[in-house]
């Protein structure tokens, strides 16, 4: 088997699409493997996770980008100059005049009002980063407005600060700005072209989609009337390879050129491969255990301390997450204000088995346990599944795609789950703490998607209360502080949704790629890597 691997050529796996059988990939196309299993749709308003996030940053352009290097930094991109009023009610951004869509229409004003205001109507998942701001439906009309075709205005609905907005507008899904007349040519029932943006592509990006075919391969091609620096690649055909010993065999071969989703064993083999790079640093978002409080067990606070005694976090962390993840138990990443060391939370069959005793459950319980199939999430749910059964708790795994386990997450049809997430793409605390806490609104019509807090049910009116005044306190020291108390708080109510680890990005390419930025917020710029071949 193994030896059949190494014999693959590029052509070979490209199928129909046949290119020379080369020892490595083409000097102007670059071979990525990652991992499609999240990649339910190419919608910018629709998608959810880091995966579909590495495809269309190299299809769509923001007003603005966040930098690869320098988190705190907002670069300019459609716009080219932006300014916040003296009042901090409003921004203003002033677009370049010579972007063009890959179809060719230029890029005005009303697009950019268009993008936001399909994004609000729609009301899918990526309409969360801006209805936690106080963005509606039936508000957009006023909130998003183009003075003239240069100008956008955005209007903050409540207090807010606004450098929050400014970030959120850089990340890929709620600040995707998209060709209004190409889309609504392709509009199908009142859609909003939603049908067909999940196969197409409606951007002014360096690259356009040239095919999808899910869970085997997303081909994009160089955009010729992109308007600035064009892609020294042609072709970037990013292949479906969920197995990390095919993803090192191929990178050692030569047959790809990035592998987005490898193992650590295997990046700890590639570390020592001549002629292969791996680079791993801080991500965003973090590795959990997730409960649903719609379950009567899991919604009592004993039940769910006890299981916050049940995870073995050293053993986790220093067995499985090398390169996935480092050690970490708050809901606020290291390094942004308002950061906390850790409680020291560790493994205590004993305490756990007399919390569940005063919960009612002497004896433990059954229970469903849900994981994605790929490392390290499987690894993961085995060694919690061990440790829950210390205490008589019986877990069933059930692992499976993005759509299998997240979207019972999104339907709020779950137990227990190990997961990824909770933010961190905009380098604030509030990102964090709006992504896996907050939620405003815990009924089922609200469909808040892309909160953790509303998707597990979890529901503090003073923890949001504490998260919307800490965003708008401008005293540094106050706000600090605000955000000292809001995780003291967290400690004590027991939320739903435990991390134990914060997210390392971890990748392995080929040392001849130049001018590879691996990017926190999830958008690396594929069109800016070079070969030096």
């Amino acid at each position: 088997m193994l030896a059949s691997l190494r014999g693959l050529t590029l052509a070979a796996l490209l199928g129909s699409a046949a290119l020379p059988a080369l020892a490595e990939t083409p000097k102007d196309q670059l071979v990525v493997g990652f991992s499609m299993t999240n990649v339910l749709t190419l919608d910018p308003a629709a998608i959810t996770g880091r995966e579909p996030v590495q495809i269309l940053a190299n299809v769509y352009d923001n007003l603005v980008t966040l930098d690869a290097k320098d988190r705190a930094k907002v670069n300019p991109d459609l716009a080219e100059s932006w300014a916040i009023a003296p009042d901090n009610k409003s921004i203003t951004f002033h677009l370049r005049d010579d972007a063009v869509f890959a179809s060719g229409n230029p890029v005005t004003a009303q697009d950019v009002v268009w993008s936001l205001n399909r994004l609000m109507t729609l009301n899918l998942a990526q309409a969360s980063f801006l209805k936690t701001h106080g963005f509606t439906k039936e508000n957009a009309g006023a909130s998003f407005t183009a003075p003239d075709e240069r100008t956008v205005v955005v209007t903050l609905p409540k207090p807010v600060d606004p450098k929050v907005i400014v970030q959120t507008l850089g990340i890929v899904g709620p600040g995707s700005v998209l060709d209004s007349k190409l889309v609504m040519e392709n509009e199908k029932d009142g859609d909003l072209g939603a049908d067909w943006l999940n196969t197409h592509s409606a951007g002014s990006g360096k690259f356009t989609f040239d095919g999808w075919k899910a869970n085997d391969r997303v081909i994009l091609t160089r955009n010729g009337d992109y308007w600035g620096e064009p892609s020294a690649m042609k072709r970037v055909i990013m292949r479906h390879i969920p197995e990390s010993q095919n993803q090192r065999l191929m990178l050692e071969k030569g047959d790809i050129d990035i592998g987005f989703s490898l193992a650590g064993p295997d990046l700890k083999a590639l570390s020592a491969e001549e002629g292969v790079e791996v680079i791993s640093q801080p991500g965003s978002g973090f590795y959990y255990l997730a409960v649903s409080m719609k379950d009567e067990r899991l919604a009592k606070p004993k039940v769910r301390e006890a299981l916050r005694y049940l995870i073995d976090y050293d053993g986790i962390n220093a067995a499985i997450m090398p390169y996935y993840g480092q050690a970490h138990q708050r809901p606020i990443a290291s390094g942004v204000i308002g950061a906390m060391p850790d409680p020291g939370y560790t493994l205590d069959v004993d305490r756990a088995k007399t919390l569940l005793s005063e919960a009612g459950y002497p004896d433990g319980f059954k229970v469903t346990l849900r994981a994605l199939a790929d490392a390290p999430f499987m690894s993961t749910a085995t060694a919690i599944q061990a440790t829950l059964k210390q205490a008589g708790i019986d877990a069933e795994i059930i692992s499976g795609s993005g759509e299998q386990i997240y979207g019972a997450m999104r339907e709020r049809n779950f137990e227990l789950l190990v997961g990824r997430g909770g933010g961190g793409q905009l380098p604030h605390p509030d990102s964090n703490l709006r992504a896996i806490i907050y939620n405003p609104d815990n009924s089922d019509a609200a469909k808040l998607t892309n909160f953790q807090g509303w998707r597990t049910s979890f529901y503090d009116p003073e923890i949001n209360a504490a998260i919307d005044a800490a965003l708008i306190e401008s005293d540094a020291d106050k706000q600090v502080a605000m955000y000292h108390d809001i995780q003291g708080r967290i400690a004590t109510v027991v939320p739903s949704i435990q991390p134990f680890a914060e997210v390392l990005d971890s990748v392995a390419y080929r040392a001849d790629l130049e001018n590879f930025t691996l990017n926190p917020s999830w958008g690396t710029d594929l069109g800016a890597i070079t070969k030096d071949r």
